[in-house]
This record gives C-alpha cells, structure tokens and sequence, in this order.
C-alpha cells in the first residue's frame, strides 16, 4: 500500500486517476482507484481463491468477477483537531449509475490493518437498509455523520440501527450494493489500511448494454478478473 500510495509500481503500470494521487496531502483519507493495476501483490489479493470461494459462497453465484478496486487509507488524527478523515453515510448504488438496476453487486471490505471497536475505526452498517431501495441520500466524503443522518429518511415501519464489522487483520465483511455504511475518524496510533473489492455476479450488466465509466473494463482480466465459475 505504501508503494502505491507514494508512486512505485511494481508492474509499472499506475493505477487509475483518483480522488487521491501521489503527492497530496498524507493527513486526508487516502482513496486511490484500481491499485491492483500497479501492485502484484494487490492483485493476488482481489483474486484471491479463498475470498473467490466465499464470495460466490454468499451470494449463491455461478460466476464472480472483481469488477472495481479502491485502496482505502485512513491515517490517524489528533481528537481536538478538524476531522476530515470520515466516511459518511452512503449507498454505493448511488455511484454506480452504469449498472442496470437490479444488478447483483457487492463488496468485499477487506481489512489490512486491526479494525477494532475503538475510535470509530470499523465500517458501521445500517442493519436492513439494502431492502430500502436506492435511496440517493448521503455522501461518501460527508463528516457529519449526525447531521448526514437527519437528511437521510428510512421508509416508514423501518429503523436504524448500526452495526459494527470488527475485523482482524486479513477478515472480510460483505456488503450489498444498497446498504448504508461509514465509518469514523481514526484516533489511534497507527493507519487504518483496507482494500474495497467490488464484485458483480452473473445477475448482473451495464444498463442499456453499454461498456463504459464503472463497466469500463470488464472485458480486461488484468483489470477485471473473473474469480469464481466463468465469465
């Protein structure tokens, strides 16, 4: 993660154009698109036969590719200083326009670092909430998680509850496409590192046919590969 996060490609291919580059401000959260692309152990890791297996395990698949991936670096941060390291409340469906609806996608969070209790560190998820629908509301990047709360309104007869994913070093959580998720500010000592490997099934295509933005490479292998049955 260091190695991409400070510009060595071992494959010598770069990742793609991210929200975070090379260069930029070490005290932000760190996302950076497709680093599998840059790094080969990154790869072995998104095509990984055990996560292949379990990911096809949950969703009762036939078929799983690993259709996206995103380098998440969460550095800590002093507690009486601005806070600007949150992942706020949000659907991922609400990026994902390029798939057509009813498409079955998911992602495995794949923890690299101790992912504890403490200092709002794990990713919390709102029990229930993929059967909401596509809601629209939230924002990744929101840090007012309080007030990202209000805006969002959960369907009458529902509630929310948060849940905690503790995780180890090497643990996994899955996730549907439509269920709220953030985390907090990272108060320890060290990075809080993670791999976000989104992955589709055979329920699943571009809307309207098209291979474009998000669906851009999944005719590529070294960018998209099929991990479990056949594409």
């Amino acid at each position: 993660m260091d190695a991409i996060r400070f510009g060595s490609y071992d494959t010598g291919t770069p990742p793609l154009p991210s929200p975070w580059n090379p260069g930029d401000d070490v005290g932000k959260l760190c996302k950076i698109e497709m680093p599998q692309l840059a790094n080969k152990g990154v790869y072995e890791l998104a095509t990984h036969p055990a996560l292949a297996r379990l990911a096809a395990k949950v969703t009762g698949a036939s078929m799983v590719q690993v259709w996206w991936v995103q380098l998440l670096y969460k550095p800590p941060v002093n507690p009486v200083s601005i806070i600007s390291t949150n992942v706020g409340w949000h659907q991922d469906r609400q990026y994902w326009s390029t798939w057509a609806d009813g498409s079955e996608l998911f992602t495995a969070w794949v923890a690299v670092s101790d992912v504890s209790s403490d200092a709002g560190r794990p990713m919390r998820f709102v029990r229930g909430s993929h059967k909401w629908g596509s809601m629209n509301q939230g924002d990744f990047f929101g840090q007012d998680h309080e007030a990202q709360r209000q805006e969002i309104s959960p369907p009458e007869g529902t509630k929310w509850e948060k849940i905690e994913a503790i995780l180890p070093p090497g643990g996994v959580s899955f996730h549907q496409s439509l269920t709220y998720h953030a985390s907090g500010p990272n108060l320890t000592n060290g990075p809080r590192r993670s791999f976000a490997i989104h992955m589709r099934t055979e329920r699943s295509e571009p809307r309207s046919g098209l291979k474009e933005g998000d669906a851009e490479f999944i005719d590529l292998p070294s960018h998209c590969p099929v991990v479990f049955g056949e594409g």
